[in-house]
């Protein structure tokens, strides 16, 4: 038996990576609009850490994201 696994994109948090990366897309240290870019998720077991680097200045943005 085979256990099915959901496809990307579809948890919670999968979404709200999706959400960065359609919405947040403009540095704000240099303005530059990263229309290709995406933001990257990892997990410390207790929070969720997403991150985008501007690909023009390479300033770094970061939001985290508390599990209880």
């Amino acid at each position: 038996m085979s256990i099915r696994r959901a496809p990307r994109g579809t948890t919670a948090l999968d979404r709200l990576r999706d959400h960065y990366t359609d919405a947040e897309r403009v540095c704000r240290q240099c303005g530059y609009d990263d229309q290709g870019g995406q933001w990257s998720a990892r997990t410390t077991g207790d929070r969720v850490l997403y991150r985008h680097v501007c690909p023009s200045c390479g300033a770094i943005e970061t939001r985290t994201l508390a599990l209880k």
